[in-house]
């Protein structure tokens, strides 16, 4: 990915922060001699050493992914950036996001018992803490069935690299008009971009 260096996420721990936070991501391999994409959620383990999944068996990408270093997107917060936003009229429009990168071979899970815990793990990270839903309440021989539709692997993490655009290479006035048009727009992609900026500031002073 390109990345200019005042862009560059430099904290190993922020770009965890980006892959727990949005880690509905985007994975690609190679199949059949082309690019092909799943768009899926993925856990990062404990270590931070590795990151688990799913595909459904139907998909094709599994086939032939098993020791590919693949490519994994993570996608966090983006907006657009108008230069009526600003003290000029010299200036174009753009657009502010955050995104990691991981790469890693990948390593089809073959183990039943391994694979239901990446599941478990799965749904008491999106489950409400008060959900009443819980996989191991769920009928045995029902789980055997469904598991049976899907291939578990993980992904062992080679690199990562995070990318974290928000104006950093406008002037401090600017970045604050900016700041106080993204906090007037109602949606948690420009409030989060506002947050960003606002804490980028803070770190100047």
């Amino acid at each position: 990915m390109y990345i200019p260096e005042h862009f560059r996420i430099q904290d190993v721990t922020t770009a965890y922060e980006v892959i727990q936070e949005n880690s509905f991501a985007t994975l690609f391999s190679i199949h059949k001699g082309e690019p092909f994409a799943t768009h899926l959620p993925l856990m990062l383990n404990e270590e931070k050493t590795c990151l688990y999944g799913h595909f459904a068996r139907s998909n094709p990408q599994w086939e032939d992914i098993q020791n590919q270093t693949v490519l994994t997107v993570f996608h966090g917060p983006h907006c657009y950036i108008s230069p009526s936003w600003y003290e000029t009229n010299k200036a174009v429009p753009t657009w502010n996001y955050v995104t990691v990168h991981v790469y890693g071979e990948i390593e089809l899970i073959r183990d039943e018992q391994e694979l239901m815990r990446t599941l478990h793990d799965l749904v008491l990270k999106y489950e409400a803490p008060d959900s009443s839903y819980r996989l191991q309440d769920v009928d045995a021989d029902f789980l055997a069935g469904m598991s049976k539709g899907v291939q578990g692997f993980k992904i062992n993490i080679d690199r990562m690299e995070g990318k974290a655009k928000a104006s950093q290479n406008q002037s401090a006035l600017r970045q604050e008009l900016i700041i106080q048009q993204l906090e007037q727009i109602p949606s948690s992609n420009e409030q989060r971009i506002a947050s960003l900026m606002k804490t980028n500031l803070k770190k100047k002073d």
